[in-house]
């Protein structure tokens, strides 16, 4: 079973969607809450796999709520407003529902959660170093030694090697939990590379062969120091 926590101010979005979830055989819905910061605490005490979260709300945001998050499980804002779309996907958000939104749609949601969390359980790099993503049905095996960088597509991860650039329907902070200790640093919230292929960089851009890639500010000192300078 996957526990499931659900936040929305309003008490008839709440009653939805636990209808909704208890339609889900795998579903546990542990928490349905009308308070943000509540939440919060309720998320940090347990183990939450799915967070149905709404964006307007008192005192605390959903998308404030998430950026708080230490430990986060998958998230699926809904909310009335489109506006959000952008932000909440820069948070990896699984999916993003406009109300009103329909059973079938709260299910391929809900579907891509689970997956998600199925996939965050495949095995990290095995001995003979290769790492595994997933694309849809299938499970690709990637030389890590050949990874170039990796990009954040909405939900998807973009992976370019040395020989092709797959996609994957893992985001892009999954598979950054199943990358080798050492050698990858995140330099953008939408980017990682791999250091070893970093031919030439500036202030604000990273060279490998014939790609490019930004080099966000919050990522530079970081990103400096695993590369062996002091400063740019």
């Amino acid at each position: 079973m996957i526990n499931c926590a659900i936040l929305d101010d309003s008490p008839i979005a709440l009653e939805i969607l636990t209808e909704y979830c208890k339609l889900v055989p795998s579903l546990n819905v542990l928490a349905s809450l009308g308070d943000a910061v509540g939440a919060r605490e309720k998320i940090a005490e347990c183990d939450i796999g799915i967070l149905y979260v709404d964006i307007n709300m008192p005192v605390l945001s959903g998308i404030e709520l998430v950026r708080t998050l230490t430990k986060r499980p998958q998230v699926i804002f809904t909310t009335a407003y489109s506006e959000f779309a952008v932000e909440a996907f820069e948070l990896s958000a699984c999916d993003y529902l406009l109300k009103p939104f329909s059973l079938d749609r709260f299910m391929v949601a809900t579907d891509k959660a689970i997956r998600n969390i199925s996939v965050s359980s495949l095995p990290s790099p095995s001995p003979d170093n290769f790492l595994f993503i997933r694309n849809e049905r299938i499970i690709h095996r990637i030389d890590p030694d050949k990874i170039l960088y990796l990009e954040a597509s909405r939900n998807n991860t973009k992976v370019f090697t040395e020989d092709e650039m797959l996609v994957s329907t893992m985001h892009l902070s999954l598979i950054e939990k199943k990358l080798p200790g050492s050698g990858f640093q995140r330099v953008h919230r939408s980017f990682i590379v791999n250091t070893s292929k970093v031919t030439s960089l500036n202030s604000n851009r990273i060279f490998m062969k014939k790609d490019e890639v930004p080099l966000g500010e919050n990522f530079k000192a970081a990103f400096v120091k695993a590369i062996g300078l002091d400063r740019l």
